[in-house]
């Protein structure tokens, strides 16, 4: 156990570390010079623009600016907004991730909540018109991209029906819980229809496996009801592959909440790596890139130990 675990590490930083480059060096790859983005119709002369090259380390190699920007980051200084000077990358994903990961949280959760029970029925009733229908509304809501149901959901309960608010997010700590998720709402369930379709395709899939057991015949022997079955014996074996996807998809929502929180003018993650692309904020792109990144890197490799000690077969393996 303790060899896996520290193959499992070893590998961790060998993929952060990876991350790190590759977006460092996709992002000096971008067209144009910062020095313009910052400097923008002001007036400049050319000993203006070597100034502020050299004060932003940009007259330096490739290779010494990313060390230099490596050492910082690992020290949890991702380096500072080139047009919103004062503003530090970190400070901006500290005042920002509560929001990108209440959207993701809701999405999984509201997915799960709706998933387990429609793909327990789609197995229970393999092969009939509950199981035909299940499966393919998640087929529909798969092939639906995520920014149409936003559009479709602010038609109906905004501009139709007027209950709920299409932008002007509302954070638990000003307006309330309440206020919150009347924001919340629309945006989450835009997120979460796409999960629903992948969770419940997985849950069916796992409980027609698990129902053909021995121990699922031995319990129908015994005269167990189906629900008792169902929910007592074949849900948490049947739930391994669901636990596994959730934190995936919880660490990818985090980075793929871009298209949602512009729709929505959530002002999260997405939304401000949006505004840093159109102003070509280097090291704003560059941080919440990265932190994105390795968030997704990190949540999978905990769900893959965590794994481990869920699945008895694995850890004695």
């Amino acid at each position: 156990m303790a060899l896996m675990l520290f193959t499992r590490l070893a590998r961790l930083v060998a993929t952060l570390f990876a991350v790190t480059l590759i977006t460092f060096s996709m992002v000096s790859l971008l067209p144009g010079d910062p020095v313009d983005a910052i400097l923008g119709q002001t007036e400049r002369t050319p000993e203006i623009e070597e100034e502020l090259r050299t004060e932003l380390k940009l007259d330096e190699p490739f290779v010494q600016r990313y060390l230099n920007w490596l050492g910082d980051a690992v020290q949890g200084d991702l380096g500072e907004s080139y047009i919103n000077r004062g503003q530090t990358v970190t400070g901006e994903i500290k005042n920002r991730i509560p929001v990108t990961g209440q959207l993701a949280l809701m999405a999984i959760m509201m997915a799960v909540a709706v998933a387990v029970p429609v793909g327990i029925l789609g197995a229970y009733r393999q092969g009939k018109w509950q199981d035909t229908t299940t499966s393919a509304a998640a087929q529909v809501a798969l092939s639906v991209p995520n920014f149409i149901t936003g559009i479709f959901l602010i038609y109906v309960f905004s501009v139709r029906l007027g209950w709920l608010p299409a932008s002007n997010w509302n954070r638990i700590t000003d307006k309330g819980l309440v206020e919150n998720l009347k924001t919340a709402i629309m945006p989450a369930t835009a997120l979460a229809l796409t999960q629903m379709a992948i969770f419940s395709r997985l849950v069916r899939s796992d409980m027609i496996g698990t129902l053909q057991q021995d121990f699922i015949l031995a319990a129908r022997a015994k005269g167990l009801s189906n629900r008792f079955i169902l929910f007592r014996h074949a849900l948490r074996p049947s739930s391994l592959s669901l636990a596994t996807i959730i934190g995936i998809n919880f660490g990818a929502l985090l980075g793929g909440t871009v298209v949602i929180e512009t729709l929505f003018a959530v002002p999260g993650l997405g939304f401000r790596l949006i505004n840093a692309i159109n102003s070509r904020d280097i090291l704003m792109i560059q941080g919440i890139t990265v932190f994105v990144a390795a968030a997704y890197v990190i949540i999978n490799a905990l769900v893959d130990i965590l794994y481990t000690f869920i699945d008895p077969r694995i850890r004695k393996s």
